[in-house]
């Protein structure tokens, strides 16, 4: 995820302080992806530094206000253009988890899939319920439409990680089957 970038586009909306930064874009995203105001502060830091943004004095409040530069809007359209690249597997927990789990001694793994798979079942079922309260409202606003297009791909990463299980669980069946290591061999 790109804190920058989705600060970028808040901006291109006008000038706002870091804490209404923080707040529209746990908004816009369906508070999927929760900032800390630090994680902002330190986002805006590295944008000015790059010219991308400028403070642009402060508020009645006294909270320092920021504004998009045309480098920082030139950088925001060719965010918007350039395909988001998956180089490399990441860095999965669960995958680690289980790999690991194979050769350690006393682990069941069956148990750690298990566990997963109801874990991941129960996640599942609730961004449905929440999907079907988005669709129940139909959505029209951009940050209902964002809201229902995040949930989506959250069900569609939590079906993907379902099925996965599953070919782990055949996949450690057939291997660990009475006969099989011997077959192997």
């Amino acid at each position: 995820m790109s804190i920058r970038h989705g600060l970028l586009a808040l901006l291109e909306d006008g000038p706002r302080y870091g804490f209404r930064l923080r707040t529209e874009f746990e908004a816009r995203t369906g508070a999927v992806w929760p900032l800390d105001i630090g994680q902002v502060r330190t986002a805006l830091g590295s944008l000015e530094r790059d010219g991308l943004v400028v403070q642009e004095g402060v508020d009645g409040a006294g909270r320092t206000l920021y504004a998009l530069t045309a480098a920082g809007r030139a950088e925001l359209r060719a965010w918007y253009v350039r395909p988001v690249s998956h180089t490399g597997p990441p860095r999965d927990e669960l995958v680690i988890k289980l790999a690991l789990a194979l050769g350690a001694p006393g682990v069941d793994v069956h148990q750690v899939v298990e566990a997963q798979r109801r874990h991941v079942s129960g996640t599942l079922h609730d961004y449905v319920r929440r999907r079907a309260e988005v669709l129940a409202r139909q959505p029209a606003r951009p940050d209902e439409v964002a809201r229902l297009l995040i949930l989506e791909r959250l069900i569609c990463h939590a079906e993907a990680e379902v099925r996965w299980l599953d070919h782990c669980e055949a996949r450690l069946l057939r291997l660990h089957r009475p006969g099989a290591r011997e077959a192997r061999e």
